[in-house]
């Protein structure tokens, strides 16, 4: 008796899903192209340049909006041809970890640097009047800030550090290697010398300090700065809510082949769109525990002091003891994007995703 052959698997199996994102050439509205052939299987912990790793993502759910039409014709008004609406579609997950990237693409308009200020500085929530710039002399690298003897000892180690060129009151796109703003008027920047490092995606952390120079842990996403470049620590990261600009950014995600297959979604073109209602930051808290109802622990406490008499300093063990049983708590970025169209110079069609298929060894091909 005959026995067919197996059919090998044929069904992408993942347990995770990866972001990567690439920088758009605002200008130009270029995006960064993910080519399949040349590197679709690409090691998923080193991503091809430009590409950015932001990590495992979670709840990843991609949206078709574009409605299809139908030209009728006939006595009877019977289907005669299709076409396509108005296209659209839209992309939502969540980050599982928080960065400058993850909170810029989260947030959608002008991400922040607070760059660190002396004391007495005028407040601004944003950033007050930074501390000035160190200049970033000739020989510097993207992993190397030389900036000279004496100078060096304005940085520590794990400091942040934006690398950037001072504003000079020009208009358009700002920020070295990636549009970070678009400026349109100096005067409603202040003529701030220390806006492009204020919103600049060139930002790494110290590793080491020597007499001349500051060692950074990461290279530099735009590369050796550029003359005229200066250093500025930076506090924290700030986003906000309103604003007229819009990042954008080429994306990928990928499907981490558990068995089977890898499937890749490719957009050459996506805009955070967080629109109207919750979003940017969710408070996810774990699993099994709930808060005591209202008058919780100290009403409790205060109740049995008064029956049995203890003393409050038992109370306070009892909130304590509260507070320690409560779950780990972590704070979740959600992302929402729409996608911006591209057309593809093969055939001159207009499209907003790209979804890759590269099957396991040896699988059918249908």
């Amino acid at each position: 008796m005959s026995t067919a052959p197996l059919r090998p698997a044929m069904v992408p199996v993942t347990r995770q899903m990866r972001a990567y994102f690439a920088p758009v050439n605002r200008t130009t509205e270029t995006p960064t192209i993910f080519d399949p052939a040349g590197s679709g299987v690409f090691a998923l912990d080193s991503p091809p340049s430009p590409w950015l790793d932001l990590g495992w993502i979670e709840n990843f759910e991609r949206y078709y909006d574009t409605p299809t039409e139908v030209v009728r014709s006939g006595t009877n008004a019977l289907p005669a041809l299709q076409f396509r609406g108005p296209t659209e579609a839209r992309v939502e997950f969540d980050f599982r970890e928080w960065g400058k990237l993850q909170m810029a693409l989260a947030g959608g308009s002008e991400h922040m640097n607070v760059l660190a200020t002396s004391s007495g500085a005028a407040p601004a929530p944003s950033g007050g009047t930074p501390i000035a710039g160190a200049a970033v002399l000739a020989g510097s690298t993207a992993s190397e800030l030389v900036i000279g003897e004496g100078v060096a000892t304005a940085f520590a180690v794990g400091n942040l550090v934006a690398v950037d060129v001072d504003y000079q009151e020009q208009i358009g796109y700002v920020g070295s290697g990636i549009s970070a703003a678009y400026v349109s008027n100096p005067a409603a920047v202040n003529r701030d010398v220390n806006y492009v490092r204020r919103v600049t995606f060139n930002v790494a952390r110290v590793v080491e300090v020597t007499a001349t120079s500051v060692i950074l842990a990461q290279a530099l996403l735009a590369g050796t700065p550029a003359t005229g470049a200066s250093a500025q620590v930076v506090a924290a990261f700030v986003d906000r809510e309103g604003g007229s600009f819009f990042q954008e950014w080429s994306a990928l995600f990928v499907a981490e082949p558990e068995s089977g297959g890898r499937v890749c979604f490719y957009y050459p073109r996506l805009s955070p769109n967080p629109g109207a209602g919750s979003g940017g930051v969710s408070l996810k808290s774990g699993a099994g525990w709930k808060p005591p109802k209202s008058g919780g622990v100290a009403s409790s406490a205060a109740s049995a002091q008064g029956s049995s008499g203890k003393s409050s300093s038992q109370k306070f063990l009892r909130e304590e003891f509260a507070e320690i049983a409560k779950p780990l708590t972590s704070l979740g970025l959600h992302g929402s994007f729409v996608a911006l169209p591209f057309t593809d110079t093969n055939d001159g069609q207009t499209v907003l995703c790209y979804r890759s298929y590269f099957p396991a060894a040896m699988a059918a091909v249908y």
